[in-house]
């Protein structure tokens, strides 16, 4: 039956004469506002609006739903079971609406209860009721990736001899939604050849293939995969997918000239996240680890320090800070929670509920953590003695580059408190910005001024200006007085102060009796009064704690007021060592010392038989309170917000983080089961590098923006699943494996490719073509020369001798990636990638042809000590066959081998045909067959 004449079979039509809105109740205007409304905008008002009416629908106002369709009223008030409308968004009919993928069941079910509540549509005061344009935070409210994750019920199919597990019952039931069918069970050398290069991104061995096509046991197949999943060639593999996500690399990019180019800790990383795989490390823990790892008891096994890599190995901006941040909330929110979080540096993100206070939250806590400048040892009890000899260097040029910034600490903290009047009237005569960067340009500099504590008397004297500090009231109060008045108008405020007669804030009375006892004459006087003061109370404190070291105060709370400018976290007479390059920005010299300094423990952490350390950080002693940049611009600061999780993923009743600078809230917020992208997320990437597409084709963009999932409620099924059964990676792996659908045939079907042209609906197996890592270690097992050394420093890959070590061990320079690593479309290092884009271009072939690595392989492969004698040219031709396609060769094939082994060659130096068999190794090796799985 058509949509037309279904259309016209709805009985119970809208009234035309809808009441107006102010009739309505208030809880279904507020049904409307929150439920409805975002629904139809996002995902109707596109072809049915005002710019666009497909078969005459328009659904952004009440007259069209009155009206219906060219073909008649799509509406029974009241019935929803009878409306043609709930039918077509319950995919229960003829037609389907969204046509792009149905819409979560909270939506389903609202617009049901919407019709039946009689479909109510407020309307505007002043006009016709129509749609305005709602928020990224309304939209939201509907949008399936911040709906809570559920586990549906798998649905009702017809064929049920075919499903082996709910997957299947779930991606069956859209196939025969689509009119199609599955495809047959694939044979068993393309199940071994697939899953195993799935798994561990290598070749199954001939011996491997032949016992499993031998073994006809049900189980035979779970025995496989559980086979592959212990084997260290697992985490290999998976950890590279992992790498990819993490925008993993040796180097730093673009740095200044005297920095290390290099990340001496970097291997740490990449073998904490191959450990992490092998070992099944639950997904939530693996998340806080990584971001946390600092903050965890860890007992006497320090490696999980080195999972900070995941926010430390990014780019380094020529050392921009707030850059090397942003790539910091993008890794975490990109590739942990699939949202484009740095979208909203500038300005409120235009598509998804992320305003920019939520990204200066995130901002504030990784500008509150820092990397120490000696990486933390990852040794474990009793690992010390073999590094011993490492260990007295390490601590002589660590003692060298600490002394030298100890030392750099006291000559600036002296000089602060010498000339506290000076910075004092600097900050207040310069009007000093929050960016120690412009303060540069402000400062007369004939006064030899540190731009850096300027920039901190500033920001106390704007502070206190705000707060109606007592300690400076009366400084706010004396700055503004005229110079040929100041004397006389001083001594005035000074004596109402003393008689508590004057108006305004209470101010402090040390302060008021010094004032007095200088009877200042300008406003330098007034800032030698407060510099003595500062010194004074500092000297009272020290003198304090040597006869109590337990003291926490100063008795007399006025002095302790003065202390606290003085001694304070914020204090402008501090230089804390954590901030200290920053103090020392303005002079080359000092700066080209420390970095020389720095470059000597740099240097021997990554010098040959180093012990491990990590890449790690730590939280500063003070955190920072974050500030708006106002449109992204670091030197014009906004209003200040705390450290806190995104809004749209947290309670109601969202607290800031309490604890440092936040970072363990943040990742287990991240990883806590309630948020609603985390699993889904994990879930879709690990399907992706299974079918080669995810459920979702956005997997790093969950947002409004990104596509909706394929099979919303397998998805959600699978991430339900994930989380109950203990975050387990290696069980999702099974789960997906032992499915009809991961085992069925990659062979095309006419009726497949006409109506799911992009296999959309999984009814096939998609054929894959190798990523560089697989088709290079296939290449070094092809010729026997594979070396399966775990774990260490990285090697380089593309320079002679050539390195047989598995691809994931290879260096990644940032900067200078190889040619051979773009050619074959390696995931770039510079920012976290979701998937890696496939092209074909006359490069690869190029290599296969010509690279010096591909025919120094081809020569290994014929070369092979267990292929049989050359004279036994058919037996070698199998051999090779089972090699390198783990196959049979096919009569015909073996015949074409013989032909071109048989054709005259040059002769080598030894007077052997050997150089055919090269030759013909390279021809096989060139074969689709080698680099394409079924």
């Amino acid at each position: 039956m058509t949509w037309s004449s279904r259309l016209l079979m709805s009985a119970t039509m809208l009234c035309a004469n809808a009441p107006a809105a102010p009739a309505l109740a208030q809880t279904d205007v507020e049904f409307f506002e929150k439920q409805i409304r975002p629904v139809l905008v996002e995902n109707c008002v596109a072809c049915h609006g005002p710019k666009k009416q497909e078969a005459g629908l328009r659904l952004d106002s009440a007259a069209g739903f009155q009206r219906g369709s060219d073909s008649g009223p799509i509406l029974a008030a009241g019935k929803p079971d009878e409306s043609l409308l709930i039918e077509a968004i319950r995919y229960t009919g003829d037609t389907k609406m969204p046509p792009r993928g149905k819409l979560p069941d909270q939506a389903i079910a609202a617009l049901a209860e919407w019709v039946k509540r009689g479909a109510p549509w407020p309307a505007d005061a002043t006009g016709p009721a129509t749609l305005h344009k709602p928020s990224p935070r309304e939209l939201a409210r509907s949008h399936w990736a911040f709906q809570p994750v559920r586990e549906p019920a798998p649905p009702t199919v017809q064929n049920s001899s075919w499903p082996s597990s709910p997957i299947d019952v779930f991606v069956l039931a859209q196939l025969e939604q689509g009119g199609l069918k599955a495809s047959p069970r694939a044979d068993r050398r393309t199940l071994i050849r697939r899953v195993t290069f799935d798994l561990h991104g290598l070749p199954p061995t001939p011996a491997e293939v032949a016992d499993f096509v031998a073994d006809e046991a049900p189980e035979a197949f779970d025995r496989l995969v559980n086979r592959l999943l212990d084997s260290p060639r697992y985490g290999e593999r998976w950890g590279r997918y992992w790498l990819d996500v993490a925008r993993y690399a040796d180097t730093r990019g673009y740095v200044r000239l005297k920095d290390n180019p290099n990340y001496p800790t970097a291997w740490t990383y990449r073998d904490y996240v191959i450990r992490a795989f092998n070992e099944d490390l639950p997904y939530d823990e693996f998340v806080v680890q990584q971001l946390a790892a600092d903050q965890l008891d860890l007992g006497d096994d320090p490696r999980p320090l080195a999972a900070l890599g995941f926010l430390t190995l990014g780019q380094r901006f020529i050392n921009s800070q707030h850059d090397i941040i942003d790539d910091r909330i993008d890794v975490v929110t990109r590739g942990l929670l699939g949202l484009t979080a740095s979208c909203a540096r500038c300005h409120d993100h235009k598509f998804d509920p992320i305003p920019t206070k939520d990204y200066y939250s995130l901002h504030g806590v990784f500008a509150s953590s820092l990397e120490p400048r000696v990486p933390p040892l990852l040794l474990r009890p009793g690992e010390e003695a073999k590094y011993e000899a490492y260990l007295k260097e390490l601590r002589e040029r660590s003692g060298k580059l600490n002394q030298f910034l100890l030392d750099q600490q006291r000559q600036l903290e002296e000089s602060f408190r010498t000339r506290a009047a000076e910075y004092l009237l600097t900050a207040q005569r310069e009007a000093v910005q929050a960016n120690y960067l412009a303060t540069m340009f402000l400062i007369d500099a004939s006064k030899d001024l540190n731009p850096v504590a300027t920039q901190r008397w500033g920001r106390l004297l704007e502070r206190t200006r705000k707060t109606h500090d007592p300690v400076f009231a009366p400084w706010h109060a004396l700055a503004h007085l005229p110079e040929d008045e100041f004397a006389q108008a001083s001594a005035k405020l000074i004596e109402a102060w003393q008689s508590k007669s004057a108006d305004g804030p209470p101010v402090n009375t040390v302060v008021v009796a010094a004032l007095a006892a200088r009877q200042p004459q300008s406003l330098a006087d007034v800032a030698v009064a407060y510099a003595g003061l500062l010194v004074e109370a500092e000297a009272k404190w020290q003198k304090l704690r040597t006869g109590d070291p337990q003291a926490s105060a100063l008795e007399d709370p006025d002095w302790e007021a003065l202390r606290q400018v003085s001694e304070g976290p914020e204090s402008p007479l501090r230089a804390p060592l954590d901030d200290l390059e920053e103090f020392l920005f303005v002079d080359a010299t000092l700066q080209n010392r420390l970095h020389d300094q720095q470059r000597l423990v740099d240097d021997w952490v990554a010098s040959p038989g180093a012990a491990p350390h990590a890449p790690a950080l730590q939280d500063a002693v003070v955190p920072v309170t974050p500030r708006v940049f106002l449109r992204g611009n670091s030197s014009n600061p906004g209003e200040a917000v705390p450290r806190q999780f995104l809004e749209v993923l947290s309670p109601v009743e969202r607290r800031p983080f309490q604890r440092g600078s936040g970072r363990l809230e943040l990742a287990r917020a991240i990883a806590d089961p309630q948020n609603p992208l985390t699993a889904r997320v994990l879930v879709n990437r690990v399907w992706q590098h299974h079918f080669g597409t995810g459920l979702v084709r956005t997997p790093s963009d969950f947002g409004l923006r990104g596509e909706p999932p394929t099979h919303p409620d397998l998805l959600d099924f699978l991430a339900a699943r994930f989380m109950s059964e203990g975050w387990s990676i290696k069980t999702l792996h099974r789960m997906i494996l032992q499915s009809s659908t991961y085992q069925q045939s990659s062979e095309d079907r006419p009726e497949g490719m006409r109506l799911d042209p992009e296999n959309r609906l999984l009814w096939r197996m998609n054929r894959q073509r190798l990523d560089w890592e697989a088709l290079r270690d296939s290449l070094l097992q092809a010729a026997g020369s594979l070396d399966l050394t775990p774990g260490g420093p990285s090697v380089p890959l593309t320079t002679q001798p050539f390195s047989t070590r598995r691809t994931v061990y290879g260096l990644v320079d940032r900067q200078n990636l190889p040619g051979e690593f773009r050619t074959f479309d390696f995931a770039p290092p510079d920012v976290s990638s979701p998937q890696r884009h496939q092209t074909t271009v006359p490069q690869q072939a190029l290599f296969f042809l010509n690279s010096p690595f591909l025919k120094e392989q081809a020569r290994r492969l014929a070369q092979r000590s267990d292929l049989p004698p050359h004279v036994e040219a058919k037996a070698r031709i199998a051999t090779l066959y089972r090699l390198l396609y783990g196959r049979e060769a096919e009569p015909v094939e073996v015949a074409a081998g013989l032909e071109y082994i048989s054709a005259p060659q040059p002769e080598s130096d030894s007077g052997t045909w050997f150089d055919s068999w090269e030759e013909y190794a390279q021809v096989l090796l060139l074969a689709n067959e080698f680099w394409f799985v079924d």
